[in-house]
């Protein structure tokens, strides 16, 4: 594999990860919550799936600095950058947002009511994310 190309990998890449550490932390959390819990099981799955957005966003990504390396709107340079920073930005984001889905299902677990409440927090968390990534794209 040549240079040009490493910075759409590593967007790719970064933000994989962060989804991986994200989701296991949410989801080993509404496992244990769905020991102690004889319903709902469905939501608090969801919920743990959350922080995989952020590979989906580092997907995209991937596809159109590749694009821009190509068409030789970025530079390789440029590139690494772009997919070095903008991936830990997704991976902060998912594995903040894995934890505070962690809290959440604990805490509708103990009070449903309260589910629906904890995803402002988690949308909030998103937020970040989607900053990075509509950003990034008006950068390229």
């Amino acid at each position: 594999m040549d240079i040009n190309m490493v910075g759409p990998v590593m967007v790719l890449a970064i933000s994989s990860m962060g989804s991986c550490i994200g989701c296991y932390i949410a989801g080993a959390a509404s496992h244990a919550v769905m020991s102690r819990v004889e319903e709902g099981h469905g939501k608090y799955i969801g919920m743990s799936a959350a922080p995989a957005s952020q590979s989906i966003y580092g997907f995209i990504l991937m596809l159109l600095m590749s694009k821009a390396i190509l068409a030789g709107t970025l530079s390789p340079i440029s590139g690494i950058a772009m997919g070095l920073f903008c991936g830990t930005a997704f991976l902060f984001s998912s594995v903040f947002q894995g934890k505070v889905c962690a809290t959440g299902i604990q805490a509708s677990a103990k009070q449903p009511s309260v589910f629906g409440k904890c995803f402002a927090a988690v949308g909030i968390i998103e937020s970040f994310a989607l900053f990075t990534f509509v950003f990034s794209i008006l950068l390229l």
